[in-house]
């Protein structure tokens, strides 16, 4: 099946929207074949602010109308509780009003942004996508993280480049609970980072003090940075520590 073919069969239909180059492919894939479609941006303490940058941007450029739907995940103890299977609890309540919202706009179907690169074993978020009657057309049709970036680019979609984002409860060790101000502690130290020209890496949270991991061609940098790094995040982290065991891939 091709996205062409799958909009035909469903061509009224609603998308999550992220901001990320596979919800953008898939967006401006019902924006092309389908009859009538919007992007829905769910906002939590999860996801930093420029995601919602990004989203608006992609969403006019593609003329498609965005929703923004507030939800207080951390209102829930099942997420905040941060077990191992924390995405399912999650995605769950998420995509639950993301549902009801679409529903009332008049779109039967909602759609999510995963692709066939993603491993279904190792994302408990995606058995909660399959309870709720969620479809993944990337993901269905077959289509890979090589080829999304590949379309991205072909269609001239400002985030075709965009490094992968895991959200910021990833930052917070599992098993420990996740605070509103740790996840602040989390965007604000990634901010600097991401001002001091580093992407595609993350910060974890380790109490008091920060584990930062990049990619192997800004483990150099970083390392010659680290002084300044500790600097710049002294408010918010005792000690940042760079990981030597860990080198971040492009997806990670």
């Amino acid at each position: 099946m091709t996205l062409q073919e799958f909009f035909r069969e469903n061509p009224v239909c609603a998308a999550a929207f992220s901001g990320g180059v596979d919800s953008a492919v898939l967006l401006a894939a019902a924006a092309a074949y389908g009859r009538r479609t919007a992007a829905y941006f769910v906002r939590t303490a999860f996801q930093p602010g420029f995601e919602l940058v990004d989203a608006r941007e992609t969403a006019r450029m593609l003329g498609v109308d965005l929703r923004v739907l507030e939800v207080d995940i951390l209102r829930s103890p099942e997420v905040t509780a941060n077990p191992a299977d924390r995405c399912y609890y999650c995605k769950r309540a998420l995509f639950s009003r993301l549902l009801e919202a679409a529903e009332q706009d008049g779109f039967p179907l909602v759609l999510d942004g995963s692709n066939a690169s993603d491993d279904a074993g190792d994302r408990p978020g995606m058995r909660a996508l399959a309870e709720l009657g969620v479809r993944s057309p990337l993901r269905e049709c077959g289509i890979g993280k090589a080829e999304v970036r590949r379309m991205a680019r072909e269609a001239g979609l400002g985030v075709w480049d965009k490094p992968s984002y895991a959200c910021l409860a990833t930052r917070i060790p599992t098993g420990t609970v996740i605070s509103a101000e740790d996840l602040a502690r989390a965007e604000r130290g990634e901010a600097a980072l991401m001002a001091l020209g580093f992407s595609d890496f993350r910060l974890r949270l380790r109490g008091e003090d920060g584990l930062l991991q990049v990619r192997e061609e800004q483990f150099e940098p970083a390392r010659k940075l680290l002084p300044e790094i500790r600097d710049r995040l002294a408010g918010d982290f005792r000690e940042v520590s760079l990981d030597e065991t860990a080198r971040m891939n492009r997806e990670t």
